[in-house]
């Protein structure tokens, strides 16, 4: 029977069974239906079962898998197997012959081709490997079948695999494991034993068979053993939907079938073709023929039969005639824009359940992941099926595995990694508190060091606190109690794993105690997109648990570093036997593989690109296991062979869709750019090139959003912003059953920026005081105010950088050669630099070595001026100072230092010297305007440094570049001695009341400056577009 989509094949092979046992006297346990995949299986035993309004003794419908599981236990001696036979997942499957693959390289058993060796260990030559051992077991070969081909073809990899086989197999036995594919090479051999075909064919007197265009060699075999002979068989096919090749499915089982399976009379098994659709009408229809009639007359099917099946009719579907569109996008994130719009604007516009439309993509690796997060965003619910992602891809499972590997091997907690566990819902921490919380144990570890070393960095600290919680003080904030508890979480873990405790008990003493679980318990039951992530995160976190469960079960089982090296080795998608997170309560997101057999009201196939569908590459072209024939070589899959696969695929992605069809991809204005798909010209509908990004989301922020913009706009009526008020007011009242709010952002209240600027209460500086800077705080203030209180007022200095390590080192030498304690050679500071270089932490080893030579060189620099200046004389380093500016009865500020250096010339002038390590030089404009050379000025001056005597003249003020080099010498910035005017006051006087009158007004303007470019908190900053004002 031939059934193109949508032609009733169900109901026609449901109607079928229910004729056999209700009309021709068979009782339901004597017809077998095979099918593939479990859920297909279910609903076809649930529609015969309720057909025939009785329960059965046996249920008729199972996969193929499952009977030869059933045939295997039923017909194997009970005391084969000291326990029952087990079948991998596929993921599983993929791991073990990973390893077996690892032990046989180690101990030398199979001799591989000298091209291959830079292959073995790579994931992709486990995969061919795979492919080969599968196709020899569905062409019914044995290890020395492919050997011996192997010799004959001259392939000796295919001799190496013959070799590796028998050994493998071996391993299965002895774990008593089947994979999939030796699991049906067995039943089919079992099957074909005389009594026990003899005995099959008395218990089943009709056997049917759906989707027949997906069978194999082996499973063709098994089904000759079953009914044969011309016994009642039934298959049902479309070899336009061949889409499994690469499991080693055969369409040409189905177009041989009236030659293989001929009745009892000799004759060519008859053929029928289901001609009436009924999934969608004739637009959709004559679409989708235009893609399918490329394809061509496959060969020994009769040429009527196939005429109406290829052809069917849809005039009478009661969904009308459908519609069908082809969208072109600049970009692919308009793509996924415009994709949420659609399916927001169907759902509310249309009113199309969530359920009963679909996104359809060719690759879920590659498409899934983003699609998923901008539906998310858009407010979609979304449902993708366990398997079509790795389990260990899931964003809820990342945090739980990373502790897992944390408390497993405690050598991968890297800084890194203690970052990504604080900041994870695990830790429940945010940025801002890490951040407070690494400024405290620094605090605390630069008072222990007493000056007698240089502090450690606050990620070694970090790391240290979350090894051991004990250094940590609980009640010291929140956030110390919040990281002491995750360290103890992982610590108590920890010592599990050491008792030999199973990854599920591990992971529950992760996971129990962590607030995360109660977070996620309130946010499942609070309703709206909050709800379903935290049923999503639920869902995951319970496949792990039972994942975890499961590989306890396993012959050799190794442990939790077993667990999670299989687990997360596994990048293909996982298995899906307890598939608890499909729930048809979202947008169904899948691939096209996976969407076959299913249909929604409304389908987007995305991501239609050149280079993506049609993928034309070769698979298996290492070893070639498309090559592999039942005596010997083949023919490789020609081009057009993928092609016409590749063409079934979209057909049958475009075939899914009842009432209307989108077909979208991205058509990039550069020539080089993301280009759309041949197929999408194969449709031979209009291509609509749609600009831009959808106006706003058709949702509830992006309504409130378009109304505040109503009432911000000076160009609005009175009456429009009226009525944008009211409506406002509407949703801000509305409130669900609970009385909570159903749209919170509508509520005044809580904008941004609408209410009075508000004065602090307790002052920025005490206003009896002087306010107190540094030489560097005055610099900053100004040139910048509002740089000066976001970092040095609110907090929002960034972490210690590699750039402050490198001055702090330099700046450490350079003292030691100028007090003496060490001699003025640069091998020898070079050797002393070596001795701290690894306290450093940089981003990567190449600039850690890049800046370990600009450190040398600064030093040999420094050293060739320090001993090059016979006419000056050193009188102090690193010299403390504090002077009250201006000089008068009432100063503005006190300002604190240090100098690096204080020398006097021949003339008796003292001038200070500024050591800098920095990147960047100042101009000559900025150098006479230098604040804090001329601080350190006005600091010799006040006459505080007793060193200095009693009236000391200044002499300017120097910066001294290290990392800049001038004829081998750092190259040096003089600053002149500030001059006054008649009253005796300079530019100095006048900036130090100008930051004073800011400290206390409280007003911090962003003002431009050479260090824009440079600045830390660009994005509060009003004037820089990252932080320009939106409210």
């Amino acid at each position: 029977m031939l059934a193109g989509p949508g032609t009733g094949k169900t109901t026609t092979l449901v109607e079928a069974v229910v004729d056999r046992v209700a009309n021709r006297g068979l009782t339901p346990d004597e017809v077998l239906v095979l099918t593939f995949g479990r859920k297909a299986a279910t609903e076809l035993r649930d529609r015969i079962t309720a057909r025939l309004g009785r329960t059965t003794r046996v249920m008729p419908s199972m996969t193929f898998h499952s009977f030869c599981y059933a045939l295997l236990r039923r017909f194997t001696p009970a005391d084969a197997f000291d326990v029952p036979l087990r079948l991998p997942s596929g993921p599983e499957q993929s791991l073990r012959l990973s390893e077996a693959l690892g032990g046989s390289r180690e101990v030398g058993a199979v001799h591989w081709p000298g091209s291959l060796h830079p292959a073995l260990k790579t994931r992709g030559f486990t995969d061919e490997v795979q492919a080969v051992i599968g196709k020899a077991r569905q062409l019914g070969l044995d290890p020395e079948d492919l050997s011996a081909i192997g010799h004959s073809a001259s392939r000796p990899e295919w001799v190496a695999v013959g070799d590796f086989f028998e050994e493998y197999l071996q391993i299965l036995d002895h774990e008593q494991v089947l994979d999939y594919s030796e699991l049906i090479h067995r039943a089919v051999i079992l099957a074909q034993q005389p009594e026990v075909r003899a005995k099959l064919r008395q218990e089943f007197k009709a056997v049917f068979v759906d989707e027949y265009q997906d069978t194999d060699p082996g499973q063709t075999k098994l089904l000759q053993a079953l009914a044969g002979d011309g016994r009642d068989l039934v298959v049902v096919g479309d070899p336009d939907q061949s889409i499994y090749t690469f499991r080693g499915a055969e369409v040409r089982g189905l177009l041989r079938f009236t030659d293989e399976f001929r009745t009892a009379s000799g004759e060519p098994a008859p053929q029928i073709a289901l001609a009436t659709t009924r999934r969608f009408g004739t637009t959709l229809l004559r679409v989708s023929r235009n893609v399918v009639n490329r394809l061509g007359v496959p060969g020994a099917l009769d040429r009527d039969t196939f005429e109406r099946f290829r052809n069917p009719d849809g005039s009478g579907c009661v969904y009308g005639p459908g519609k069908v569109e082809a969208n072109l996008y600049s970009t692919s994130g308009a793509e996924l824009e415009h994709i949420a719009d659609l399916l927001r604007r169907a759902h509310v516009q249309d009113g199309v359940g969530w359920h009963e439309m679909a996104v359809l993509v060719r690759s879920g690796s590659r498409s899934i992941p983003p699609l998923r997060r901008a539906l998310a965003a858009a407010g979609i619910p979304v449902d993708v099926a366990g398997d079509e992602l790795p389990l260990s891809r899931e964003p809820a499972v990342r945090p739980m595995l990373l502790a897992l590997r944390a408390v497993a091997d405690p050598s991968t907690l890297t800084v890194d990694v203690v970052r990504a566990l604080a900041l994870s819902p695990l830790g429940a921490m945010d940025a801002g508190q890490l951040r407070r919380l690494a400024r405290v144990l620094r605090k605390r570890d630069r008072e222990a060091a007493g000056g007698q070393r240089l502090p450690r960095s606050s990620d070694e600290l970090l790391r240290e606190a979350l090894l051991d919680p004990l250094l940590l003080d609980e009640q010291a904030s929140p956030a110390e109690a919040r990281f002491a508890a995750l360290g103890e979480r992982l610590l108590k873990a920890r010592n599990i794993v050491i008792a030999g405790a199973a990854p599920d008990e591990v992971m529950w003493s992760l996971w129990s105690e962590s607030p995360w679980l109660r977070r996620l318990r309130g946010q499942a039951n609070s309703g709206g997109e909050v709800a379903r992530t935290a049923n999503r995160d639920l869902d995951s976190l319970c496949a792990l648990f039972d994942a975890a469960s499961r590989a306890e079960e396993q012959v050799g089982f190794k442990g939790v570093s077993a667990f999670l090296s299989e687990l997360e080795s596994l990048d293909i998608a996982a298995d899906n036997r307890f598939d608890a997170t499909y729930r048809e309560a979202g947008v169904q997101l899948m691939t096209a593989h996976r969407s076959k057999g299913l249909q929604w009201r409304l389908v987007v196939v995305a991501s239609v690109q050149e280079g993506q569908w049609p993928d034309l590459r070769r698979r298996g072209s290492l070893l070639e296991p498309d090559r592999l024939g039942p005596d010997g070589l083949v023919e490789p899959l020609s081009a057009g062979a993928l092609l016409a696969e590749e063409r079934r695929l979209f057909y049958v992605a475009i075939t899914r869709a009842r009432e209307r069809l989108i077909v979208t991809a991205v058509q990039a204005p550069e020539a080089d750019g993301d280009q759309p798909s041949r197929l999408l010209a194969e449709l031979d509908i209009p291509l609509k090139l749609v600009a831009g990004r959808p106006r706003r989301p058709l949702s509830l922020s992006g309504l409130v959003a378009d109304l505040r913009c109503v009432l911000a706009d000076p160009a609005s009526s009175p009456a429009l912003k009226r009525v944008a008020a009211d409506r406002l007011a509407l949703l801000a009242d509305a409130v669900d059953e609970r009385e909570y709010s159903l749209v919170p952002t509508a509520d005044p209240q809580r904008w941004w920026g609408v209410r009075e600027r508000t004065r602090s209460e307790r002052p920025i500086a005490d206003p009896d005081l002087p306010v107190p800077l540094s030489g560097s705080a005055l610099t900053t203030i100004v040139d910048c105010p509002l740089r000066w209180f976001l970092q040095r007022r609110a907090g929002g200095e960034t972490p210690s950088t590699s750039a402050i390590g490198f001055g702090m080192v330099l700046h450490t030498l350079a003292d030691a050669v100028a007090t003496g304690t060490l001699p003025p050679y640069a091998d020898e500071l070079n050797g002393w630099l070596d001795k701290v270089w690894t306290q450093l932490e940089f981003e990567s080893s190449w600039i850690s070595d890049r800046e370990r030579v600009e450190a040398e060189q600064a030093l040999r620099r420094f050293v060739a001026w320090h001993q090059g200046r016979p006419d000056r004389t050193l009188l102090g380093t690193e010299v403390d100072f504090s002077v009250l500016l201006p000089d008068t009865d009432k100063p503005a500020v006190q300002v604190k230092g240090r100098m690096d250096r204080i020398e006097q010339d021949s003339d008796g002038a003292v001038r200070v010297i500024d050591l800098k390590t920095g990147r960047s030089i100042p101009t000559k404009p900025a150098l006479e305007r230098h604040v804090q050379l001329a601080i350190y000025q006005r600091a010799i001056a006040s006459r505080q440094l007793e060193q200095l005597g009693e009236d000391p003249r200044s002499g300017g003020a120097e910066l001294v570049q290290l990392r800049h080099d001038d004829s081998g010498l750092p190259k040096v910035q003089p600053q002149a001695p500030l001059e006054a005017d008649e009253d005796g006051r300079t530019w100095l006087d006048e900036a130090v009341e100008d930051a004073e009158a800011m400290v206390r007004s409280e007003e911090f303007v962003a003002k431009r400056n050479d260090g824009c470019t440079r600045c830390e908190v660009r994005g509060l900053c009003p004037i820089q577009p990252e932080g320009r004002e939106i409210v």
